[in-house]
């Protein structure tokens, strides 16, 4: 079957000190840190075969993300941007969706012709941060499209027990398979930002105040959710001018270009002094956004960081103290009941994800899919499949 393979270079940078974990499995903690000279193609691979608990899936449509991004883009010594866990060559590709066209023998809970989205994080369910509750931080993770083969390819074989239907979303848009399946394949970036915001941060009051920085997919999926739990007003910052339109087409009340503007002199007007409860880092660019939120953050409020970035954050903990504040890591989507909530808010109408694809490609052209990407000037990228 034909996949988007990317291949990269083992090669520790001077001074990273590579854990036995990393010697044990070939995965990278910190993939910014080893993997170099990355190189992507659309090459033949062998189309999987299932075990008795795992479906085979015809995939029919995958978003491209942020990390895949940061898989091709490279610092000045060559080396991935994208800073976590990682293990190549692998098929790239975790944001799709498709169609179930064969079943394990112990598989019970989608069948044939099932149309499913499916979770990213691979959590084994028997370690200790499982056992706790704490799938995303599983110590046996595996990751679609970072450590195993993605979804970027014509079939992919899942653990049963990842998958989720999407029937409920096709019954939202009229019965339209292909508009249901690209929506299906951004259920999983949605998951990333409610899982931040409502599981990590622990939600807030409608009424509340809100920040979201960046308004990439996740961004934007952050604006479109704050929104749907009844924030009073949505304060979004972006650089991109085709960005900050979408970012008003989901539902920001003010969109600002942070370049020509400070950002917490903005909120703390917008607010007449109170500051935000919510603040969300999707920018990726903490060093800059943070200092900012730390400034326009409202009494009792918090930031929660799910942007990727391998850097340091100056922080005024005095500020934290003082306010009661508070900030939280998020990673992953799983657990929770993330996905069935995601999945009934659009099936709802509360949030539409297809308001934010604003470009569509095949898997041949799937290289040129995350090279549009990488201007970071449109929504959601979207590879059609099959």
């Amino acid at each position: 079957m034909k996949a988007l393979v990317l291949d990269a270079q083992w090669d520790p940078k001077p001074g990273y000190v590579v854990s036995e974990f990393e010697k044990r499995t070939g995965k990278a903690i910190n993939g910014n840190s080893i993997w170099r000279h990355p190189k992507l193609e659309i090459k033949q691979i062998d189309t999987p075969e299932i075990g008795p608990d795992e479906v085979l899936i015809k995939v029919r449509a995958c978003g491209i993300c942020g990390s895949d991004m940061h898989f091709y883009e490279t610092d000045p010594d060559d080396y991935i941007l994208y800073p976590g866990l990682t293990k190549f060559p692998t098929a790239l590709g975790h944001e799709f969706s498709g169609e179930v066209i064969e079943v394990g023998k112990n598989v019970e809970n989608v069948g044939v012709g099932d149309m499913v989205t499916v979770e990213e994080m691979n959590w084994c369910g028997h370690c200790t941060p499982c056992r706790n509750c704490f799938p995303n931080q599983c110590e046996n993770l595996e990751e679609i499209g970072f450590t195993i083969h993605g979804a970027l390819a014509e079939y992919i074989a899942v653990n049963g027990k990842y998958c989720w239907s999407i029937d409920f979303i096709a019954d939202r848009y009229g019965g339209d398979k292909e508009k249901a399946f690209e929506v299906g394949a951004t259920v999983e970036p949605h998951c990333v930002a409610y899982n931040s915001i409502f599981e990590c941060a622990g939600g807030f009051k409608p009424g509340g105040y809100a920040t979201v920085y960046g308004a990439g997919p996740i961004g934007l999926a952050a604006i479109a959710l704050l929104k749907a739990a009844g924030a009073a007003k949505v304060i979004a910052f972006e650089i991109s001018e085709g960005r900050r339109a979408l970012a008003e087409k989901v539902g920001a009340d003010t969109v600002c270009d942070p370049a020509t503007v400070t950002p917490h002199e903005v909120v703390l007007d917008l607010t007449e002094g109170a500051g935000a409860e919510v603040h969300v880092e999707a920018a990726g660019a903490p060093a800059k956004t943070v200092p900012e939120m730390e400034q326009s953050m409202a009494i009792g409020g918090w930031i929660t960081q799910i942007g990727r970035a391998a850097e340091r954050v100056p922080m005024y903990l005095e500020t934290f103290q003082v306010k009661k504040g508070r900030i939280f890591g998020a990673q992953g989507h799983s657990g929770y009941g993330n996905f069935p909530n995601v999945i009934r808010l659009i099936a709802s109408g509360a949030i539409d994800p297809s308001k934010i694809i604003t470009s569509r490609y095949d898997l041949d052209h799937a290289v040129d899919a995350i090279v549009k990407s990488s201007s970071r000037e449109d929504g959601k990228v979207m590879v059609r499949i099959g």
